[in-house]
């Protein structure tokens, strides 16, 4: 057999990543070491009876059964629940690796006042009471100056009954500054609701897909429910066809049928060169095209002006031997993605870069789904569908004043939904800009941070810090002592994950509306509180219309009453099915014309041009020059390496690569071919500089990225946590800053030009 480099190093990675992924060696090592001492805060269970709990893991919205097994009281193995309808016993390393969270030293063990500067790291213990009298009278002296709008919420999810909560707490107080981080999930959304007119999650049938196209998607390095995505892979064999497209030799390009490098940000073209050929070919879905679909032929509107149609578009603009000037991926290779892809029984197209955590760009977005439309996959098995959110929470409105009806009225802080972003509802990383260049106080009075940690996870770093030091206060319910947390003035710490009570909404990119029920298996270690009962407690002390709006006792009575048609089910299994329907019926689409729309009315603007409302290709900005910047620097993620709000443990770290992290230094790759022509060899170390900032790192050359980029990970540089996280490596985020999308608002900066010395 002959192989080749490149299916040389799609072997080697391809072979490290089936020992990651593979669930024997990790529970080898769960059993044999993780109760070694390998770290001193590591507790040895007693002797004693042992015993199982179920439950749902919450570290990701991935929504994976768990059961964790338990010595007396205290938990000492978590493993994959079996039969769970999306893990199916599997488990990623970051749930396997959840006990660390519940007795590591990054554990905030208590209300926490700041008493020395911000970001100094000195705090003073209090009581609950005192902390939600603090907070509440911050509110209260806000409200009362009819300043209510001034106060913002960033929640890592904007669905589930903490959300609602959060929420409704906002409304009745008068604020509508309710923010989420952004996901690629947001761009998908958007897209689906512009092309078909149906608002809700976006779900990927790949289990029973046959064909798998992926522009980008980090299907085994994190996105969307990491465990389910690792059953497919393990069961895929030679029933799917998998394709991925990215700049980089991936964990998921090396363990794919196909890789397809392209040069970075032109994955829209390919797209839309593919649907040239399929269309030239006439290989496209011919009954769904004519029957459910607008805007592929050209059109005359109600007022008797033509509009070029979506095949006009493809056909004129966007043929492969233009492609492949664009995009570096050979026009045969484009015929053939196109054949393949047009000619499989139930073929699929996922965009967005890595594990989901970078919106990118709506044009992009629009052109790959374009492609499901063109072969018939929509609202079909095996293809895409759009799931309406679960309404198993349903309350009566909120009875406001007159100070939270002027707040409510307010124009967001983050410009999401104005008219310059109509379709837009979270635009955090706008936030930064907007307070930064606000003249006098800041428009932010009050910030509160639940699940997030936007001083890690928003890019240029420093413009967040500079936000959040105009900001007056501060809070954080962080359980652990992240970034955010350590700037705040105070900590409410939440329950982990272990010793709580939470839904778990359908994870992104699910096709099937399932629910989960996440349920304490051991009593709170420390002393924290459940961020929903901090909620409502909050709610009852500002009294008034406000404490009206709450009047459950606590959260779980809350929880209850919002699942009583599921609670019996859900408490037994752990999850449960709701909305009956997996999936709405294959020509049902809310647009103005009744169909799928590639034309999508909803965008079109007719002081633009036509082309405007069409899914077109319209490169993504970078920062910097190539003359003063050479290369472009990009990121990655892998999947034993936490890149968002959670931060690594030390279990998952120790499984890092000494070519990703050497002692305290990261590196970064780079094509051999570059390296050599700057004078670089492997570990030489380096300053990585670019407009927003510079680090000094490790170079490691790999043959898997394209001449001309280099690629860091994300997940390291964090400066908070522990000592077995802080100072390893450097955070991405500080090296880019946001490019924001003329269309929807969203950010889409996938990479930034940088230069490389001599450290």
């Amino acid at each position: 057999m002959k192989i080749d480099r490149r299916s040389f190093i799609a072997l080697i990675v391809g072979g490290a990543v089936g020992t990651t992924l593979t669930p024997v060696p990790w529970k080898l090592t769960d059993d044999i070491s993780i109760w070694t001492q390998n770290w001193p805060w590591t507790p040895v269970p007693k002797d004693g009876p042992d015993s199982y709990k179920t439950s749902v893991c919450t570290l990701c919205p991935g929504g994976c059964g768990i059961q964790v097994r338990k010595v007396i009281d205290r938990a000492i193995k978590i493993d994959g629940l079996p039969e769970h309808p999306i893990s199916d016993g599997k488990l990623c390393p970051l749930g396997l690796s959840g006990l660390q969270f519940l007795y590591g030293p990054a554990r905030v063990k208590a209300p926490m006042k700041r008493v020395g500067k911000r970001g100094e790291g000195k705090w003073q213990e209090i009581s609950w009471d005192e902390a939600i009298s603090a907070v509440t009278e911050k509110l209260q002296a806000l409200r009362a100056n009819e300043n209510p709008h001034s106060v913002a919420w960033v929640a890592g999810a904007d669905k589930g009954t903490v959300s609602q909560l959060i929420g409704r707490f906002l409304t009745a107080y008068g604020s509508p500054n309710f923010i989420r981080p952004p996901s690629a999930h947001d761009a998908y959304e958007l897209a689906v609701y512009l092309m078909q007119g149906q608002q809700g999650a976006v779900g990927f049938d790949i289990e029973n897909a046959d064909h798998i196209l992926s522009f980008g998607t980090g299907l085994l390095q994190g996105w969307g429910s990491p465990a389910r995505l690792l059953n497919i892979y393990g069961k895929m064999h030679d029933t799917k066809k998998f394709v991925q497209i990215e700049p980089r030799l991936s964990d998921t390009a090396a363990n794919s049928n196909h890789w397809v490098a392209i040069k970075p940000g032109t994955e829209g073209a390919l797209a839309l060169g593919i649907a040239h050929v399929i269309i030239k070919e006439s290989l496209y879905h011919k009954a769904f095209i004519n029957q459910s679909a607008f805007g592929f032929e050209d059109w005359t509107d109600d007022a008797g002006n033509r509009h070029i149609g979506f095949k006009t578009l493809v056909l004129n603009d966007y043929a492969p031997e233009i492609v492949a000037e664009m995009t570096g991926v050979p026009k045969a290779m484009i015929e053939k993605l196109a054949r393949e892809f047009a000619r499989a029984n139930k073929p699929i197209a996922i965009s967005g870069r890595g594990e989901g955590d970078l919106p990118g760009s709506l044009d992009e977005c629009m052109a790959v789904h374009a492609l499901n439309a063109l072969v018939g996959n929509i609202n079909q098995p095996g293809g895409v569908s759009v799931m309406t959110e679960a309404d198993y929470a349903k309350w009566p409105e909120v009875n406001i004043d007159m100070t939270a009806s002027k707040g409510m009225q307010q124009p967001r802080i983050d410009g999401a939904g104005s008219e310059q972003f109509p379709n837009a509802r979270y635009l955090l990383h706008r936030v930064p800009a907007v307070v930064n260049n606000s003249k006098g106080d800041s428009p932010v009075q009050a910030l509160f941070v639940s699940d997030a940690n936007p001083l890690y996870t928003l890019p240029d770093t420093q413009a967040t810090k500079a936000a959040l030091d105009k900001i007056p206060f501060l809070v954080s319910f962080s359980s652990f002592m992240d970034e955010t947390a350590s700037y705040s003035d105070y900590i409410l710490p939440n329950h982990v994950f272990l010793e709580r009570y939470e839904d778990v909404p359908t994870p992104p990119g699910l096709s099937k509306p399932i629910i989960g029920l996440a349920k304490p298996v051991v009593r709170p270690v420390y002393n924290t509180r459940h961020i929903g009962d901090v909620i409502i407690q909050m709610a009852k002390s500002m009294g008034a219309f406000i404490e009206k709006a709450f009047p459950w006792k606590d959260y779980e009575a809350y929880l209850k009453t919002a699942l009583k048609a599921h609670w019996e089910k859900l408490e037994k299994d752990g999850f449960a099915v709701v909305n009956g329907e997996d999936m709405p019926f294959a020509g049902q689409f809310n647009t103005a014309t009744g169909k799928f729309e590639f034309y999508p009315t909803a965008r079109n603007n007719p002081s633009e041009k036509d082309q405007d409302a069409l899914p077109d290709f319209s490169p993504v900005a970078i920062e910097g020059n190539s003359e003063q910047y050479p290369v472009v620097l990009i990121s990655y993620n892998s999947i034993r390496l936490a890149s968002g709000n959670i931060g690594n443990p030390p279990f998952m770290t120790k499984t890092i690569d000494d070519t990703v992290l050497y002692d305290q230094t990261g590196f970064v790759e780079i094509n051999p071919k570059t390296a050599f022509k700057m004078g670089f060899f492997e570990g030489d170390r380096v300053v990585v500089t670019t407009p927003k900032g510079q680090a000094e790192v490790r170079l490691h050359l790999f043959e898997g990225i394209a001449p001309g980029v280099i690629a860091m990970p994300k997940g390291f540089g964090h400066t908070a946590y522990s000592k077995y996280l802080a100072g390893k490596g450097v955070n991405f985020n500080k090296l880019i800053g946001p490019i924001e999308d003329p269309m929807s608002g969203l950010n889409t900066s996938w990479g930034i030009r940088a230069k490389i010395t001599r450290a």
